[in-house]
């Protein structure tokens, strides 16, 4: 898995995974059980991931939707 981003933002990273299965990449969020144990105050940042093979194309429809902010 290729790590796209990382953020604390959830609306933001629900919003990021969908519009990457809207163009057929299949994104995974990484970290997203760690709300267990920081209590769900968002402290920690959840990252956003996808196939190797498909970095390049998830990256163009991000860049394309100007969801360039914190890309790595």
């Amino acid at each position: 898995m290729r790590v796209l981003l990382a953020t604390t933002d959830p609306i933001r990273l629900s919003f990021l995974m969908a519009l990457l299965r809207d163009a057929g990449c299949e994104p995974l969020m990484l970290d997203g059980h760690i709300s267990a144990i920081e209590g769900g105050i968002g402290i920690f940042p959840r990252r956003l991931a996808v196939p190797p093979e498909q970095e390049a194309q998830a990256r163009r429809v991000l860049a394309e939707a100007g969801e360039t902010d914190g890309l790595r």
